[in-house]
């Protein structure tokens, strides 16, 4: 499964109504929100992945507690927030509390709701990754290379894309209407996100610019 079919499936809309009834906020953010999320946290633990230690860890964390079960059970998203804060705090370390603010105001979740929707979503961000990491029997030396590659072909398909449900959900919440990619605000996100945005950026200091400033050198 791509990460695109992982952002327009039924677990990302399972996810979704559960966040909006608990929060009251519209399913439309959480799932953009989560377009955003999920190559963001890839990107970071990819990164981490160039660490053997780090790796060894990821690679441990993936075979005990992720093993993609909660892509056919989106209930637990909600039971494992806590898990999923814990998971936040690893990821982003000391950038986590800017992270949260720039998505707040890039999304319009509230920021005292954007850490708790965020601590959701990780659980589900970190069984996918558990499941690509089974179905391609990846110990931890390979994994920089499976989140790579995770990341390369969701780009790509988002490139092939030119108009999708989820396009058109990033383009109302995320304010599409700037988008210099053909019209399809997924590219912008994820091309910037992978790095590969270079001058689509917007130079209105956009959630792309945002997002890659973020990444900095990482």
């Amino acid at each position: 499964m791509s990460l695109i079919d992982l952002l327009t499936g039924n677990t990302s809309n399972q996810v979704a109504e559960q966040a909006e009834n608990k929060f009251g906020i519209s399913r439309n953010q959480i799932i953009a929100l989560l377009a955003v999320a999920a190559p963001l946290v890839i990107s970071y633990l990819r990164n981490k992945s160039q660490d053997a230690k780090e790796a060894e860890a990821l690679n441990n964390a993936l075979d005990k507690d992720h093993d993609g079960s909660i892509l056919d059970d989106a209930s637990q998203a909600e039971a494992r927030q806590a898990e999923g804060g814990s998971i936040l705090d690893h990821v982003f370390g000391s950038q986590k509390s800017t992270v949260e603010n720039q998505l707040s105001q890039n999304t319009g979740i509230s920021i005292d709701k954007i850490g708790p929707v965020l601590a959701m979503l990780a659980p589900v961000i970190m069984g996918y990754i558990g499941k690509e990491k089974q179905q391609n029997n990846v110990g931890a030396g390979g994994l920089g290379d499976l989140l790579g590659g995770i990341l390369g072909n969701a780009s790509n398909q988002a490139q092939a894309q030119q108009s999708s449900p989820l396009n058109d959900i990033l383009g109302s919440v995320l304010g599409g209407g700037q988008s210099q990619s053909g019209g399809n605000p997924l590219n912008d996100i994820l091309g910037s996100v992978l790095g590969g945005g270079g001058g689509q950026q917007q130079q209105g200091g956009g959630l792309g610019s945002i997002l890659g400033n973020i990444l900095g050198g990482k």
